[in-house]
C-alpha cells in the first residue's frame, strides 16, 4: 500500500507548477466533552497522500528539491504520554513506515519551515481544510520576507490544492474500488439485518443498532455518517437522526445507513413497511420511485452529462405524482415552475469515496461534466410527503419512500456496488415477513 501513496504524490507533483511546494495538514482533535475527544479520524486529502493516520502532523512536498522531497512533521516519541494515549510512529517510523525522506518533531516546525520555504515560488494548500494551517503559511511567509535583505525569497503566490487533489480522488483506483466494495458489502448485510430485525414497537434507536453492530462486526469501527432511521412522518425528513420515536404497525421506515471501511464510504438507503406489508398508498409511491431509480442508472455511462440522471428522476416522479393526482397540470409546467420540489427537493446524487459526499466539481466551464470510467456515485430519488403539506389528501401523509444504491462507472456502463440490498416491492416484504 505504500507504493499507492508514493505514486500518489508523484502524481499530484507532475501537475503543480515549477518551484513549487506542497502543505498538507492533519485533521485537528476535537473535543467531545471535558478531558474526552471524539475518535479521531485523519484528514482525507493528509490519509490519501500518506496514509499517516496520527495527529499534530503536517506534510511537505517538495517536487524539484533535490533531496527531501517528501517530509513529514510529526509528534515525537513520548513513553508517558503512549503509556495514556496509545503508542507514537515518532520521527524513525515515518521514515520507515510512510516513505518520508526526513521526518522532523512537530515541535520544530515553525522554526524550520521558513528555511524549507525558501526560494519556493508557489505553495499550495488546500483552502477548504478547517486545519488552520493558513494562518501557520502566513507567519513563515512573514517570517522570509523578514530576510529579504540576507537574501532569502518569499514564494509569489498562494495557490489552491483543492482542484487539482479533488479531481485526483473523483477517479478511484482499483485498490480503492476493492475497498469501496467491501464497505458495500458490509452495509448490504447491515440493511439485511436490519429489515429481518424490525417490528412494530422497536425504536428507531434500536433498528439503528442493528447497523451499528453488523458495522463493527466486519471491521468497519464507524458509520460514514450520522445514520438516518425514520418512521412514519420522520421518513420525509432528509437528515432527521434523533432516531428516537417508536415505529409503529402500518408505518413506513426509512434508513440511510453506510459504513466506512478504511477511509471508504458506503451510502445506502431503504425504505420497509414496519409490518412487512406495503399499504396501497405506500406502495403506490414506492413504486414511482424505484422506477424513477430504475431509469435514472440507465444515464449512467461514459460521455452522459451527470445532469441526466436527476433530469430522468425528475420526469419519472412528476409523470407518476400527476397520475397519483397529487400534482396538478401538464408534466412540463411542473417541472419549469418546479413544483414537484415540495416532494422531491433534493439532487439524485452525489460522489461517494473517502467522503461520504466526495470531492470533485460536477460541472466544468461552467457546463455539467461528462461521466468517466472509476467515478463512484450515488442514486437516491425521493418523495417526501410531510403531514403539514396543505391540499393533500390524508391518506397520502406521512410517506417518505427513498432508495439509494451506490455505483461505479464502468467501459460501457455502470456497475452498482450494491445489488444484493432487498429493492422491489417482493424483495421487501419478503426479507421483513422472514
Amino acid at each position: 500500500m505504500k507504493n499507492n501513496f508514493s505514486e500518489r504524490r508523484l502524481k499530484l507533483s507532475d501537475k503543480v507548477l515549477e518551484d513549487s511546494a506542497i502543505i498538507v495538514a492533519s485533521a485537528l482533535v476535537k473535543a467531545r466533552i471535558s478531558d474526552t475527544d471524539y475518535a479521531y479520524r485523519q484528514d482525507s486529502n493528509f490519509y490519501y497522500l500518506s496514509g499517516y493516520e496520527e495527529p499534530d502532523s503536517l506534510l511537505l512536498i517538495r517536487p524539484n528539491s533535490d533531496k527531501e522531497k517528501f517530509i513529514i512533521f510529526c509528534r515525537d516519541r513520548d513513553p508517558l504520554r503512549e503509556q495514556w494515549d496509545g503508542f507514537r510512529t515518532g520521527q524513525e517510523g515515518a521514515v520507515q513506515q510512510y516513505g518520508a525522506d526526513n521526518a522532523y518533531s512537530i515541535n520544530s516546525l515553525d522554526q524550520m519551515m521558513p528555511d524549507l520555504l525558501g526560494g519556493v515560488k508557489n505553495i499550495y494548500f488546500s483552502m477548504s481544510a478547517p486545519c488552520g494551517v493558513d494562518i501557520k503559511i502566513s507567519h513563515w511567509m512573514e517570517d522570509i520576507r523578514k530576510n529579504t535583505r540576507a537574501g532569502a525569497e518569499p514564494p509569489n503566490n498562494l495557490l489552491s490544492l483543492d482542484s487539482i487533489l479533488h479531481e485526483m480522488r473523483l477517479i478511484k483506483e482499483d485498490h480503492e474500488m476493492n475497498l469501496m466494495k467491501k464497505a458495500a458489502d458490509i452495509t448490504t448485510e447491515a440493511h439485511i439485518r436490519a429489515m429481518q430485525a424490525v417490528t412494530p414497537g422497536m425504536y428507531e434507536y434500536q433498528l439503528e443498532a442493528e447497523y451499528l453492530y453488523a458495522f463493527n462486526k466486519n471491521g468497519a469501527r464507524s458509520p460514514a455518517y450520522n445514520s438516518i432511521v425514520g418512521g412514519g412522518n420522520n421518513s420525509c425528513i432528509l437528515h432527521y437522526v434523533e432516531n428516537n420515536d417508536e415505529l409503529k404497525d402500518g408505518d413506513l421506515v426509512l434508513v440511510d445507513a453506510g459504513c466506512e471501511y478504511q477511509y471508504y464510504a458506503s451510502d445506502v438507503t431503504r425504505t420497509f413497511p414496519v409490518n412487512g406489508k406495503f399499504s396501497p398508498e405506500q406502495k403506490e409511491i414506492y413504486s414511482i420511485v424505484l422506477e424513477a431509480h430504475r431509469q435514472s442508472m440507465e444515464q449512467a455511462k461514459p460521455g452522459n452529462k451527470w445532469n441526466l440522471m436527476h433530469e430522468k428522476s425528475v420526469e419519472v416522479i412528476v409523470e407518476g405524482l400527476l397520475d397519483l393526482g397529487l400534482l396538478k397540470g401538464t408534466k412540463e409546467q411542473v417541472i419549469e415552475k418546479g413544483d414537484y420540489s415540495k416532494f422531491y427537493m433534493h439532487r439524485i446524487g452525489h460522489w461517494l469515496g473517502m467522503d461520504v459526499h466526495d470531492v470533485g466539481g460536477y460541472k466544468q466551464d461552467g457546463d455539467w461534466r461528462k461521466l468517466e470510467k472509476g467515478m463512484v456515485m450515488t442514486v437516491e430519488p425521493g418523495i417526501y410527503i410531510l403531514d403539514s403539506l396543505e391540499d393533500v389528501d390524508d391518506k397520502w401523509k406521512g410517506i417518505g419512500v427513498r432508495i439509494e444504491d451506490d455505483i461505479v462507472i464502468t467501459d460501457s456502463g455502470f456497475e452498482v456496488l450494491t445489488p444484493d440490498v432487498p429493492r422491489t416491492i417482493e424483495e421487501v416484504e419478503h426479507t421483513v415477513q422472514g
